[in-house]
């Protein structure tokens, strides 16, 4: 069985509105926490992915870092950008 993260929640944890960078936490259905890096211009794109040291890797069970989430940031990126969850996190 193959790993499918499912965005849950998410939450702006930084910006700097000048240079259009962003950081969110988003929060999967698993309980995973990644910490995801975005830039504004000239559209909203996804940069960087990483995973917070909360919990155990769901892919690779390591309890320690590791690239795994870069493998999902296209899906992780695409669920965000289809919940509209970064215009809910902008609003907060």
């Amino acid at each position: 069985m193959s790993y499918r993260p499912s965005v849950d929640n998410v939450t702006k944890a930084g910006s700097n509105d000048k240079e259009g960078l962003y950081e969110f936490i988003v929060k999967l259905a698993d309980g995973t926490e990644c910490r995801v890096f975005y830039h504004r211009f000239p559209e909203w794109r996804l940069t960087n992915i990483s995973r917070l040291q909360k919990t155990p890797c769901p892919v690779c069970r390591k309890d320690f870092i590791c690239k795994c989430m870069d493998s999902f940031a296209g899906d992780i990126g695409r669920q965000v950008e289809d919940g509209q969850w970064i215009d809910k996190a902008l609003a907060e």
